[in-house]
């Protein structure tokens, strides 16, 4: 009796552990077959402007659409840009003229979709500064990020519409900052979060309504990646949509408020003064965007429009 309990005993070892070795061969074929997430990387220049990148990642909405998002810190606009026409990377956010010149030049890339708008960008200066009007601008050193930036380009033309010129000083908003308060310059042109920085310093706003008419930010991608995962990309942008309306559903929330901080390495205060200002949407504002392209042709900056072709066909009746 004992041996024929024994061998039942072994036996049933036997089955439960073919049984085991089953189940984990179906898991394991399972997983094989399942969709893989989609890989997409976004070359980013850090800033509250794409704070709605951060949070989409943060509050899990890209795994929501099965979307494995690599977010590689980049240290400006035209980096993204670079890593993105050099196959490094499949998107960023930026500027729209650093896009629009791009593709006028012959970039393989196109813009999918807004990221906000209107421009925040503004010029700050101390509140002693002589400068009350446009024409006072002439002749005076301002700080700006890069002449094919949209707010310097708008306060340019609006500057020259008055018989001023002024010297543009290419700086980043820390830099300018600094030399701000350092007398090396006369005025600064910031963006969030250094307008606010600036403001909560002292500094005030001049001719805020100059640039308040232009669409500010928008998301490009490769040629490449639009050919080969373009229903990814929708879904990639209802996130980034998603994630729009979470932060103007309340600006300064406090795990808002912490995404910025901990992306950007801009203080809580700057972040709270100023993030009601981005108005976040997909929504292209076609219109705004050619008007850019005017510009940087009237200025020399691309020798021929792009017109519609800077925008990606395949979001045509979704953003655009």
């Amino acid at each position: 009796m004992k041996g024929h309990l024994k061998h039942f005993v072994t036996a049933l070892a036997a089955l439960v552990l073919l049984s085991s070795l089953a189940a984990e061969g179906a898991s394991a074929a399972e997983a094989k077959s399942a969709p893989q997430p989609t890989k997409l990387v976004v070359a980013d220049a850090k800033t509250t402007h794409h704070l709605n990148l951060y949070v989409a990642k943060e509050l899990g909405l890209f795994d929501k659409y099965s979307l494995d998002v690599e977010i590689v810190a980049v240290d400006d606009n035209a980096a993204a840009r670079d890593l993105v026409v050099s196959g490094g990377a499949d998107l960023f956010w930026s500027c729209p003229t650093v896009a629009i010149a791009a593709i006028a030049n012959g970039a393989p890339i196109k813009t999918i979709a807004q990221v906000k708008k209107p421009c925040t960008s503004v010029m700050v200066v101390s509140p002693e500064s002589p400068i009350i009007n446009l024409a006072d601008l002439n002749g005076k050193n301002i700080a700006g990020i890069s002449p094919t930036c949209e707010a310097v380009i708008s306060l340019t033309v609006a500057a020259k519409a008055k018989g001023a010129d002024f010297n543009l000083q290419r700086l980043a908003g820390g830099p300018a900052i600094t030399a701000l308060k350092g007398g090396a310059v006369d005025g600064a042109i910031l963006e969030e979060p250094h307008v606010s920085i600036a403001e909560l310093d002292g500094y005030k706003v001049i001719f805020p309504d100059v640039s308040a008419s232009i669409p500010c930010r928008t998301i490009n991608a490769s040629n490449r990646i639009l050919a080969t995962n373009a229903a990814q990309l929708k879904d990639f942008i209802k996130a980034i949509d998603e994630a729009n309306a979470i932060i103007l559903s309340n600006p300064t929330a406090e795990n808002i408020v912490k995404i910025a901080a901990d992306y950007t390495g801009a203080p809580n205060e700057a972040i709270i003064h100023g993030n009601n200002r981005l108005k976040f949407g997909i929504k292209l504002a076609v219109d705004g965007l050619k008007a850019l392209g005017d510009e940087l042709l009237a200025l020399d900056n691309i020798k021929e429009h792009p017109g519609d072709s800077m925008f990606a066909s395949e979001f045509k009746g979704i953003t655009w």
